[in-house]
């Protein structure tokens, strides 16, 4: 039977997209299995992955940057260079998922899939989710709760959904955040 495994990731970037632009951190947690159609919820704490990159350009937007509450000229000095830190990352996935299908889950997905995939593609060569293996939680919930995409936000969903943790712009907690809002959505039954 066909399994997958979602892993819910989190990126702080120094910019509006990548390659002009620098991923500064990224977090990847699990959030649980797929068997058939049964979802298995797993500790998010359990299995992660955090690594904070080196920029791969001069540009930067202040503004940006001040999100993640990273130092440019430390990570200038000491953050892990991208080739390294994404193949590291791809093994992990490996590993993690093993004989399971790797699935990709961010709150919203297109800003996180934007950065991974590219990262992926351009400094280990293949993206461990292929092209288009990814979920975006702000849609799962529009489509559970049958309401428009922009009423999607945290703070419109019921409040047995939401996270018990907060969102604290720390790549690694955040995934973990919405590794629980994942769980959440994927075991809810709303109420017709």
């Amino acid at each position: 039977m066909k399994a997958e495994t979602y892993i819910s990731v989190d990126i702080e970037a120094d910019g509006p997209i990548p390659g002009p632009y620098s991923m500064v951190s990224f977090g990847m947690a699990v959030a649980g299995r797929m068997t058939g159609r049964v979802f298995e919820p797993l500790d998010p704490t359990a299995t992660t992955f955090y690594a904070e990159l080196r920029p791969i350009s001069d540009d930067f937007v202040p503004e940006a940057l001040a999100v993640s509450g990273l130092d440019r000229d430390l990570l200038l000095r000491e953050g892990r260079d991208a080739r390294e830190a994404m193949k590291a990352a791809a093994a992990w996935i490996s590993q993690t998922c093993g004989k399971t299908t790797p699935v990709l889950a961010a709150y919203p997905l297109s800003y996180d899939w934007m950065w991974m995939y590219w990262y992926f593609m351009n400094f280990a060569g293949a993206s461990p989710f292929g092209h288009s293996r990814c979920i975006d939680i702000k849609t799962l919930y529009a489509a559970k709760a049958g309401v428009p995409v922009g009423w999607s936000t945290k703070r419109q969903m019921p409040r047995e959904l939401r996270a018990t943790r907060a969102h604290s712009h720390h790549a690694l907690d955040d995934a973990i955040e919405q590794a629980e809002l994942f769980q959440n959505l994927m075991t809810w039954r709303p109420s017709p």
